[in-house]
């Protein structure tokens, strides 16, 4: 008897673990996505339906390095056709990679990549604040050029000056729709890359806007969207941990929402790493979701099945 039994499961792989050990070369990337494959296709193989979404910040720090290096030549995109780029690039390898996992094993099914749109609201205070890093670092005297020239910039250290860009709450998984059929029919979806790309709706039209949705975030709310009974972030740590890098460091196991809550009003969790990742498993189980969990790539089967990292749900 197959163990998942037909349970849906959203599957979040990081940007960095699908951009591999050595780099975002795209010999690196296909190892690491190839990986990551092998990890779902147990799940799928155990009667799991999935879908996946992933992260792509090394991927978008690519192409704005690639923006700028050629914006002599070609004009630069805007941030929301990146994002749309990146989609489909690392939709492409994580659907091929998946199909010939499952392929090996004599299984055969459909995996598909839908180029996702979320809807974002125009009034977001985020848009006010740009709180998102990405693209490369630049010298305090170049980064104040750029900063004349509109965009948003901020002192990062020694390291230098580094582009701050709006990160607005994900209110709609507007390709809800696609998504659907395509579960009904059995495939395996991959779907909001990068978060999504948000639009905004204005004269009811939509307009793509540049920002960066958190993926964690967005995850939850398509988890929620699909009606999945379990959402897992992978990462590259075991589970979630409080008092992280300390002698007296603990990693959490099974824990209700109220008490993990409680651990962030605490300050456990890095606004920059874990933070967001556990905002995210709470919103999805506090808004009606059964488990969330976080843990390890490598033991993605046994973090759903319950067995291992940060396993987030109420007491029953």
């Amino acid at each position: 008897m197959e163990s998942g039994c037909g349970e849906r499961v959203v599957v979040a792989l990081g940007g960095n673990a699908i951009a591999g050990e050595s780099g975002s070369d795209p010999i690196s990337q296909q190892r690491a996505v190839e990986r990551a494959a092998e990890q779902i296709a147990d799940l799928v193989l155990a009667g799991y339906e999935i879908v996946i979404t992933h992260g792509n910040g090394p991927q978008v720090g690519n192409l704005l390095l690639k923006n700028d290096l050629a914006r002599d030549v070609v004009p630069p995109v805007p941030l929301d056709w990146c994002v749309a780029q990146t989609q489909a690039t690392l939709g492409f390898l994580i659907v091929t990679a998946l199909e010939a996992s499952l392929r090996r094993t004599g299984a055969e099914r459909l995996v598909s990549t839908v180029i996702t749109r979320v809807l974002v609201d125009s009034a977001d205070p985020a848009w006010s604040r740009p709180t998102k890093p990405i693209g490369r670092f630049l010298p305090g005297a170049e980064a104040r050029e750029r900063i004349a020239q509109g965009e948003a910039w901020e002192d990062r250290g020694p390291r230098g000056w580094r582009r701050m860009v709006p990160s607005p709450d994900p209110i709609e998984i507007l390709d809800r729709g696609t998504i659907e059929r395509l579960l009904a029919t059995g495939t395996v979806v991959v779907a909001a890359g990068g978060g999504g790309i948000p639009m905004v709706r204005e004269d009811g039209r939509l307009r793509g806007v540049e920002g960066v949705l958190d993926k964690d975030l967005t995850g939850a709310l398509l988890a929620r969207t699909v009606g999945a009974a379990c959402y897992v972030i992978a990462t590259d740590v075991e589970a979630a941990a409080i008092r992280f890098g300390t002698p007296d460091q603990e990693w959490l196991g099974t824990v209700t929402p109220p008490r993990l809550r409680a651990l962030v009003d605490e300050g456990h969790f890095a606004s920059g790493s874990m933070g967001p990742k556990v905002d995210a498993v709470l919103r999805f189980v506090e808004q009606g979701g059964e488990r969330a969990v976080i843990t390890t790539l490598d033991r993605l089967r046994e973090g759903v099945e319950g067995t291992v990292g940060t396993r987030v749900q109420f007491g029953r």
